[in-house]
């Protein structure tokens, strides 16, 4: 394991093997992964209060060739995008040019054809405005162009009257937010993101590859595959719900043919049996602001700190943006497509505000005020406004249980290292 030392404003002996002192219960946590439950190449940063206090990485970033992860590999995050999409909408909100509360037509009047044109904005942030998928088809090549989605989402009806229900919206999150980051700025969500938020940070994150990276970027591998018993058990141990409330939960949301699976299918265009896509330059180069942003640790980590504190002299959302962001929506509408009932809190299965997943009993984060996003495979990135801290993990060994603790246990030993502090 090595540990990337750039960008971190201290000096001698006081950052050994890519941390600070009194920050190695990191290093512990991020070197004890490798060995249970094992891993392929990953990366863990941490900034608290405006300062890179830990930057780590190791292993391969592709097990087939034995190239070593390094520090300018980069690697796919998946639904970590939503966060940085979200970050782009509220800057516009920030700047006066973005009101969460007005309806969606006020910036791109064609979205309100089949019954939308009274979805509000914050209802496209919140997962709550009804459109999980589109009906299609669309082909890959359809979504990788923008446009063909655009369309199919301005004619699609809602599946429940919107803002009373919402539903994880896998992919679809990213075009509906992406486009009015569009029509608001001129910009695709990829070009803002890269202005706005890259480049006045020096990061290297992107939502659409340049070409001249892709030799960075990390191969993709798959932990095991496990049975539905396992599936199960390690929602219920993740979720401490009952047994009963878990299995009932996957049967409607989880099996073929569900909204939820045809959520991550985008009219047919994205074949998530296999994934091969995601393998493929077609898709790095396109712009999926839910789930294809290809970035490293101390990129997120860095992007996350500049929310929640000054870096360098940049901050990119003031503290009145970031409350009023994190307030929990979830929690005051039913999840759609759950057996008449079936009682699922919100904070023990979908606990999100206005973009972000925030801090939960099944998700502790950091405290309380902690908000961020997920990625599927394992990779997370988040904020916390009470400690100052930015944070980010990433891997290539994407595994897909609930109960996953690689995640977990670098925070556990970030937020062991707050309170020492």
């Amino acid at each position: 394991m090595t540990a990337h030392q750039d960008h971190v404003p201290t000096s001698g002996d006081d950052l050994e093997h890519g941390v600070e002192e009194g920050w190695g219960k990191v290093a512990d946590a991020f070197r004890a992964n490798f060995d249970d439950p094992g891993e392929v190449g990953a990366a863990c940063s941490v900034y608290a209060g405006g300062r890179l206090v830990a930057n780590l990485w190791g292993g391969l970033a592709d097990r087939e060739t034995n190239r070593p992860w390094s520090d300018s590999t980069i690697v796919q995050v998946a639904s970590a995008t939503k966060g940085a999409t979200a970050i782009c909408a509220h800057l516009l909100a920030q700047r006066g040019e973005l009101d969460l509360d007005a309806p969606v037509t006020r910036y791109w009047p064609e979205f309100g054809a089949n019954g939308k044109e009274d979805i509000k904005v914050r209802w496209l942030l919140s997962h709550q405005a009804g459109l999980p998928l589109v009906d299609g088809p669309l082909t890959f090549e359809q979504a990788c162009a923008w446009h063909p989605v655009i369309r199919a989402l301005e004619a699609q009806k809602p599946l429940w009257r919107p803002g009373t229900e919402h539903i994880y919206h896998a992919v679809t999150y990213g075009f509906l937010v992406g486009e009015l980051v569009r029509r608001i700025s001129g910009r695709s969500l990829g070009t803002f993101f890269a202005e706005e938020v890259a480049a006045p940070l020096g990061l290297s994150a992107w939502i659409g590859l340049p070409e001249e990276h892709e030799e960075r970027v990390a191969r993709l591998h798959y932990a095991d595959a496990f049975s539905v018993e396992e599936f199960l058990a390690g929602l219920i141990t993740a979720t401490g719900l009952d047994a009963d409330t878990v299995t009932a939960w996957v049967q409607s949301m989880w099996t073929p043919g569900s909204i939820q699976m045809r959520a991550g299918e985008l009219g047919g265009a994205l074949d998530n049996t296999s994934g091969d896509y995601m393998l493929t330059r077609a898709w790095r180069a396109s712009e999926f602001p839910a789930a294809n942003m290809i970035a490293d640790a101390h990129s997120l980590a860095r992007m996350y700190a500049a929310t929640v504190s000054d870096v360098d002299g940049f901050r990119l959302l003031d503290p009145a943006t970031v409350e009023r962001m994190s307030v929990v929506q979830t929690d005051k509408t039913r999840m759609y497509g759950l057996p008449p009932g079936l009682d699922l809190p919100a904070d023990r299965s979908f606990y999100l505000s206005l973009g972000f997943w925030r801090a939960s009993p099944m998700a502790p984060m950091l405290g309380p005020g902690s908000f961020g996003h997920p990625g599927a495979g394992g990779s997370i990135a988040l904020g916390d406004p009470d400690a100052g801290v930015g944070f980010c993990y990433v891997t290539n060994l994407w595994n897909f249980r609930p109960d996953d603790p690689r995640a977990s246990n670098l925070v556990k030993a970030v937020r062991t290292c707050l309170d020492r502090g």
